[in-house]
């Protein structure tokens, strides 16, 4: 169940969202680079970790652990399609300049994208209880954290 979540993401993220999303500003290619290399090294991490070390007891699926987790993984993961739904559709097609997201997650916190994913990989770690996803959430939690404050201001 948490190899699928996982890969669930990966493929919306890197599948889904990028059809969805409209032409904005380009991305510089060291910032590609970068992210691609941070995604490949952990989706590797994350793989590697669930199907070859990682061992759960009978009945992991019911610990509270695991069920805790997996709703973290499942609000976080809904915030964050939402939210992103939200951006997409801020302005109509023309229109520039920066506005302000309302609706949802927004109406709480100016970056509720940011917080669906980190509460989406939080939850992911705990479900998994392995070192390398809390690894990824506390990446996640610092990258996107510094980017939501980046935001906000």
């Amino acid at each position: 169940v948490n190899t699928i979540s996982f890969l669930f993401f990966v493929c919306y993220r890197a599948l889904i969202f990028p059809l969805l999303i409209r032409a904005g500003k380009p991305t510089p290619f060291f910032t590609f680079v970068l992210a691609l290399l941070f995604c490949v090294f952990n989706g590797y991490l994350q793989g590697r970790s669930l199907t070859n070390y990682a061992t759960y007891p009978p009945g992991w699926l019911k610990d509270s652990r695991f069920i805790t987790g997996f709703i973290g993984w499942l609000v976080g993961m809904a915030i964050n399609i939402h939210s992103d739904h939200i951006l997409r559709n801020l302005r109509k097609p023309g229109e520039t300049g920066y506005k302000i997201p309302r609706g949802g997650m927004f109406e709480y916190v100016s970056g509720a994208n940011f917080f669906g994913e980190i509460l989406e990989w939080f939850g992911f770690a705990l479900a998994c209880c392995t070192v390398e996803s809390l690894a990824f959430a506390l990446c996640t939690l610092f990258i996107l954290g510094s980017r939501a404050k980046q935001h906000h201001q």
